[in-house]
C-alpha cells in the first residue's frame, strides 16, 4: 500500500457532519458578519477629503472611462468561481470539513482584505488619475481662497491558487511542470483585472501594487488556518480531516476486539475494488503520512503490550 493507510472519502458529508461543525464554527461566521457590516460603513462613509491644488492637477487629468471588468462581475470571478471549484472537490471526496473550510477561509481572506483596503483608502483620500473630470464634468476649474479644488460633479483568486496547489499536488516531487499552469492561472486573472484599473484609469498603478501585495498576504494567512502548506505531503486536505481520521481510527481501536465489528470490517473490505500494487491488491485511497504515522505508532504499541 506504499506505506499508506486507507481512508474512506464519504465518512464526513454534510448530511452527517455539517451541522456539527457549522456550530462549532459559529463565532466564526458571526465575526463573517461583523466584517460585512464594517465594510458596508467603509464604503458609505466618506473618504479623508485631501488637499487638491491646481498645481496638482496635471496627474489626475485622465479621461473617465467605464470599466473593461464590469462592477457586477467581481463577485463572479472572485466568490462564486471559486467556490464552484471547492464543491466540485467535495463532489469527488465527500470531505465537509474540506469544503467548509476552504468557503470560510474564502470569506475571510476577501474580507479581511477588503476591510485593510478600504479603511486605508479612506484615510489616505488619494484622489483617482480621473478626479479632474470626476470634479469638473463640464471642464471648467473651480477653486476656493486657499487654492483647493471645489467638486461640482484581489485575495480570493490568491486563495483558490493555494487551494489547487494543494488538491493537485503540485509540490509531489514528480516533475509534471505542466499543473503549475492550473495554479498560475487565477493569479493571471487577478493581476489583469488590477491592470485594467489601471488602464481605465480608476487607480494608480502604486495602489493596485500595494492592494495586490496586502491581498496575498492576508489570503496566505487565511489559507494557513486551515490547510498545511501546498508544499506539504498532507497538503491535499485540512488539518481538521486528519484530526477527524485520527479520532476515528482511535474509537475503531477501541472496538477492534468486538465479534461485529470485525465482521462488518471483513464485509466491507470483502466489497471493495482492488487495485494492484506490487503483489498486494490494495483500494484505491488517499495516502497521508502523518496518518500513516499515527497508524505505525499505534501498531507499535499493540505489539510491544
Amino acid at each position: 500500500m506504499q506505506g499508506g493507510r486507507q481512508i474512506d472519502p464519504s465518512a464526513h458529508t454534510i448530511k452527517s457532519h455539517g451541522a456539527t461543525l457549522a456550530r462549532n464554527h459559529l463565532h466564526d461566521w458571526l465575526i463573517l458578519v461583523l466584517l460585512i457590516l464594517i465594510e458596508v460603513i467603509l464604503n458609505v462613509i466618506h473618504p479623508f477629503r485631501r488637499f487638491v491644488g491646481r498645481d496638482m492637477m496635471e496627474d489626475l487629468m485622465y479621461p473617465m472611462k467605464e470599466n473593461t471588468v464590469p462592477i457586477w462581475a467581481v463577485p463572479l470571478y472572485a466568490v462564486l468561481l471559486p467556490i464552484t471549484v471547492f464543491i466540485i472537490f467535495y463532489m469527488r471526496r465527500r470531505d465537509v470539513y474540506d469544503l467548509h473550510h476552504s468557503v470560510l477561509g474564502l470569506l475571510f481572506a476577501i474580507l479581511i482584505t477588503g476591510v485593510l483596503t478600504d479603511s486605508i483608502k479612506d484615510g489616505v483620500g488619494r484622489p483617482r488619475p480621473d478626479f479632474f473630470w470626476r470634479c469638473f464634468p463640464d471642464g471648467v476649474q473651480v477653486y476656493d481662497r486657499l487654492g483647493g479644488v471645489v467638486c461640482h460633479g484581489k485575495a480570493s483568486l490568491g486563495f483558490l491558487s493555494l487551494y489547487l496547489c494543494g488538491k493537485i499536488k503540485v509540490f509531489d516531487r514528480k516533475g509534471h511542470v505542466a499543473k503549475l499552469c492550473v495554479v498560475f492561472f487565477p493569479l493571471l486573472v487577478a493581476c489583469m483585472v488590477g491592470i485594467s484599473r489601471v488602464d481605465d484609469y480608476w487607480h494608480h498603478w502604486q495602489d493596485v501594487f500595494a492592494g495586490g501585495l496586502l491581498g496575498l498576504v492576508v489570503t496566505t494567512f487565511c489559507y494557513s488556518q486551515f490547510f498545511p502548506p501546498p508544499y506539504n505531503d498532507d497538503g491535499w486536505g485540512p488539518y481538521a480531516y486528519f484530526v477527524a481520521m485520527e479520532e476515528s481510527r482511535n474509537n475503531a481501536s477501541v472496538n477492534r476486539e468486538s465479534p461485529v465489528v470485525q465482521t462488518i470490517d471483513d464485509s466491507r473490505l470483502a466489497n471493495q475494488v482492488p487495485r494492484r500494487n506490487g503483489d498486494a491488491f490494495t483500494p484505491f485511497t488517499y495516502l497521508s503520512p502523518t496518518l500513516e504515522a499515527m497508524e505505525m505508532g499505534h501498531n507499535t504499541q499493540v505489539k510491544s503490550s
